[in-house]
């Protein structure tokens, strides 16, 4: 069984280095920084997709130009400006114990996911690190889920997608992939159970304890142990 893990919001709290590198940007172009609340939502999205509604213009030129200063920030400090989420490693390594094979699929550029997966030596429990290209390709999750797929050949009846945005469950669902919900990111429980998740889970043990324990990964949805 494969499961597709998120990186920002389930296995690390990437929420200061993202908004300091986001208000930077704005700072450096004039704009005004929204609330800490208004800026958590653009976690998560791609970060095309994020700037135009932050800056206010749909203009590529300027759009690409926050970016870069985004980036600019974000590769130097902002990346390393993040932890791993209590739990986690602890929770990977039951995981991978219990047979299951784990890959992290994240919208985040695929060379900053290798990074920050380096840097908290959480790379012994991946099969593989997937992400959107600098360019923007393959940042939407149904797309980006299905490179995976058919990339490593893989069944989607045999894989889960687990993520705390509604962003991870919906491109889930684009390619016929069961989702999990997570509680201890940036989306809301009424995000996600809107957005179609099949089960959502308020902390790693419980995930851990469910999938590994339970077999619930094992049953058609729907059917679960009486």
């Amino acid at each position: 069984m494969h499961l597709f893990f998120d990186l920002d919001g389930t296995l690390t709290d990437s929420r200061p280095g993202i908004m300091a590198s986001m208000r930077y940007a704005l700072a450096t172009l004039g704009r005004e920084s929204p609330t800490d609340e208004a800026l958590l939502r653009f976690i998560g999205p791609p970060t095309q997709d994020a700037f135009p509604e932050l800056i206010g213009s749909p203009d590529p030129e300027l759009n690409a130009r926050a970016i870069a200063i985004y980036r600019d920030r974000y590769a130097s400090l902002g990346l390393f400006e993040n932890s791993v989420y209590p739990g986690i490693s602890a929770g990977l390594a039951a995981l991978t114990e219990a047979g299951f094979r784990l890959w992290v699929v994240t919208s985040k550029p695929e060379v900053f996911a290798n990074q920050v997966i380096d840097h908290f030596k959480l790379r012994r429990y991946f099969r593989g690190v997937y992400g959107s290209e600098l360019n923007g390709v393959r940042g939407n999750k149904g797309e980006l889920i299905a490179h995976v797929l058919a990339s490593e050949r893989l069944a989607a009846a045999e894989t889960w997608m687990i993520g705390d945005r509604l962003h991870d469950i919906r491109g889930a669902k684009l390619n016929s992939v069961r989702a999990a919900g997570v509680l201890w990111g940036y989306g809301s429980r009424a995000e996600l159970a809107d957005a179609g998740a099949d089960e959502i889970f308020t902390s790693m043990p419980e995930l851990v304890a469910t999938f590994a324990v339970s077999g619930v990964v094992l049953k058609p949805v729907g059917q679960r142990e009486p």
